[in-house]
């Protein structure tokens, strides 16, 4: 079964960004740092000649982009039938998407005609209902196929790193890194309780149109 994990999946992106920034911002330290070594004695010379000038404040960097907190609704079954009805329909149109790519007027109109046909407002609310739906997919434990909370998942998933003897010690290093630092990260708590037992019900067919490859 292919692995359902889009909201982990999304933690660890964040949390491999946060190391990349890391490295970048300890690299221009450590350049600044050496450039001021290497002209120190110019400095010094200098500041007999002439007196200082005042540096100028430096401009404050713009703040991060955060991430929009999820809408979390209540799901029914009507959403459940809706998304099975609708994937089938979108996830052809949606796998020839560029990641990248600027949003296309028509192909953003046919998503929306696709999901007005399977009950939802908008594509906007079909990714509202996904979103839900995964949300409480990335808790099960795909094994029982019972749910146990994401971090129960992540824990679960960094001991099968560990324990496995195939993947090469660098990919493995970062691996874990990566769902340890995802596991630092406030897991997300489910608010209507009532959604678990909905995804139980159609658990099968929804981790089959909604996982990732």
């Amino acid at each position: 079964m292919r692995e359902i994990a889009r909201p982990v999946v999304r933690a660890l992106s964040v949390a491999r960004l946060a190391f990349a920034m890391t490295g970048l911002v300890l690299a221009m330290a450590s350049l600044a740092f050496a450039m001021a070594a290497l002209s120190s004695g110019d400095a010094m010379a200098q500041a007999k000649q002439a007196p200082p000038k005042q540096a100028a404040p430096a401009p404050a960097p713009p703040p991060p982009q955060q991430e929009a907190p999820l809408k979390q609704i209540a799901l029914t079954e009507a959403h459940i039938q809706g998304v099975l009805s609708a994937a089938k329909e979108m996830d052809p149109i949606t796998e020839k998407i560029d990641e990248n790519a600027k949003p296309d007027p028509k192909i953003t109109a046919q998503l929306d005609g696709i999901a007005k046909k399977n009950g939802f407002a908008s594509f906007d609310d079909y990714n509202t209902v996904v979103d839900n739906i995964t949300l409480v997919l990335s808790g099960f434990d795909q094994a029982t196929k019972k749910y146990v909370g994401a971090e129960a998942v992540l824990k679960t998933a960094i001991a099968q790193v560990q324990a496995d003897k195939k993947m090469a010690a660098k990919d493995k290093k970062e691996a874990l890194a990566d769902l340890n630092e995802a596991l630092k990260s406030p897991q997300p708590v489910i608010e209507n309780k009532g959604n678990i037992d909905l995804v139980t019900k159609y658990y099968d067919k929804l981790a089959d149109a909604l996982s990732e490859d």
